[in-house]
């Protein structure tokens, strides 16, 4: 288990996440439309993890926003937002934000995405949602960079994510 902590009280996650240099766990995600997505409809594009407990919380809101805005800039790489809210909840967000630079995918259906990347929160209030982390895979599915971010209530190092893009 990793330890984070949610105002500063220590929860766990399920696990440490996919190691840099490991090859990224393949998923099955929801998109807004409810059609479904897994990590080789991506195959050939770098990919920025952006996971986060819900939509509707501010730091989580945040990170898509910093996100869609540094996404624009980036060449062959798809920002995915990553949550176990509801898909329509991520689209009424995204639609209201006016952000299109990323893509918001659900874990609601199974929760394995959270499981098979060791980020499920496993005690307090937010069990079973994911903890706020980022993970960037490259080209040939192998992961290059990862951030798990300590405290849920902060928000991920942009800066870091992005450098590890270039």
């Amino acid at each position: 288990m990793a330890k984070i902590t949610l105002k500063g009280n220590v929860i766990n996650t399920l696990g440490e996440l996919p190691g840099v240099g490991q090859l990224a766990p393949d998923f099955e995600l929801v998109k807004s439309d409810l059609s479904r997505v897994t990590l080789k409809d991506f195959a050939g594009k770098r990919l920025v993890l952006n996971v986060f407990p819900s939509i509707d919380t501010g730091i989580c809101a945040a990170s898509v926003r910093e996100f869609n805005k540094q996404a624009s800039s980036l060449n062959n790489t798809s920002v995915l937002c990553v949550s176990r809210d509801l898909p329509f909840a991520q689209a009424r967000f995204c639609g209201a934000e006016g952000l299109k630079d990323v893509v918001s995918l659900s874990d609601f259906a199974t929760g394995k995405f959270g499981k098979d990347y060791k980020l499920e929160i496993q005690e307090g209030g937010l069990a079973n949602l994911h903890s706020r982390a980022v993970i960037i895979i490259d080209e040939l599915g192998k992961v290059i960079y990862n951030e798990q971010v300590p405290e849920i209530a902060q928000e991920p190092n942009y800066e870091a994510a992005i450098k590890a893009l270039n």
